[in-house]
């Protein structure tokens, strides 16, 4: 992806968490790896919903500007910078606030149970990153332990986070997070909650090469 073609994605992302409820005024951050040690980011204080791509900024991975537009890199840069640094086959992290993750991040709860296929196969688990000040070094170590074998975590009293190999797969990931989250609550509201059998657990994930 070029740089011009990530500042279109990013500003896309932005928007489609807007327009879905996950993030409120200025919240979230977005941030896309553009070289082996750059990366585009989000800037502080612009809302999600209203990004341009010429005011997108460029780090490296100490979190340096290196150029782009004008304004500041998030505070939450380093949160970022965090998950690049432990693998490098990440592409991408987005950081948002969507209701019920977030629910479920200040309750100090993970998810976990494989109450779906889908679930089994894309996200059998949620970590919970224990809670770290924001725009400190302590968050990026919180959420450090988590990145080679997962692809999304809380954040204690904070949000959500997800990464991946590209944009599109951290945002998705965002989504099936926060649906999720949504299905755990409404179900927990029933006392309905219900895992499938584990010789179903063990078949769909030889079926699909999972859960190893």
């Amino acid at each position: 992806m070029s740089v011009a073609d990530a500042r279109a994605a990013v500003c896309e992302v932005g928007r489609r968490l807007w327009q879905r409820g996950m993030v409120a005024a200025n919240d979230g951050n977005i941030s896309v790896r553009v070289g082996p040690d750059s990366f585009l980011c989000t800037p502080t204080g612009v809302s999600k919903g209203n990004l341009r791509a010429e005011d997108l900024p460029i780090v490296d991975g100490s979190g340096q500007v290196l150029g782009g537009g004008g304004l500041l890199p998030s505070s939450e840069i380093r949160m970022h910078l965090g998950v690049y640094a432990v693998d490098p086959e990440v592409h991408a992290v987005v950081h948002a606030h969507p209701m019920y993750s977030t629910v479920w991040a200040i309750k100090g709860e993970g998810l976990s149970g494989p109450m779906m296929p889908e679930t089994v196969v894309a996200m059998p688990e949620v970590p919970l990153a224990p809670y770290a000040t924001p725009s400190t070094d302590a968050v990026p170590d919180s959420v450090k332990p988590f990145v080679l074998s997962h692809r999304a975590c809380l954040l204690e009293h904070h949000g959500a986070l997800t990464w991946g190999t590209d944009l599109e797969q951290a945002y998705l990931a965002m989504e099936r997070l926060e649906y999720t989250a949504q299905v755990t609550y409404l179900l927990r509201q029933i006392g309905g909650e219900r895992y499938l059998p584990a010789d179903e657990v063990a078949r769909l994930n030889a079926i699909f090469g999972t859960g190893r």
